[in-house]
Formats: C-alpha cells, structure tokens, sequence
C-alpha cells in the first residue's frame, strides 16, 4: 500500500498505544481542548478545540501553555 501524504510515518501510524494514556480532551474555563498530563500532575495545552477566532488570540490557551 502507497500513501501519498506529507504527514510523517509516525503520525498516520503511531508507535504505542501508552503514549496517548496521557492525553485527554477537558473543559477549562468553558473551553474544550486536548491537554497532556506531565509528571507532576500539571497539564500542557496540545490544542484549542474552538470555532470562535477570539479564543485563539487569549495567550492562556496556547499550545504549551501549563494549565495549574
């Protein structure tokens, strides 16, 4: 099979199931996006799941962004 994408390997055939355990989509001030769990307990914003353009502007949501 060809696959004529310019996504990485990695992204269309991810290596192990644990490496999303860590992932979670939550709602944080009324604003849905997906985070990841870091060691100690803190969250790190992956992504903004919004269709308003303003919330992409707010700095607080951010990818990278530690959630408390």
């Amino acid at each position: 099979m060809i696959l004529y994408t310019p996504l990485s390997e990695t992204d269309i055939f991810p290596s192990a199931d644990q490496d999303f355990q860590k992932r979670h989509c939550v709602s944080y001030n009324g604003k849905q996006m997906y985070v990841e769990e870091m060691e100690d307990g803190q969250f790190q914003v992956l992504q903004l799941l919004s269709t308003d353009p303003h919330d992409f502007m707010n700095v607080d949501y951010t990818p990278g962004t530690i959630l408390r």
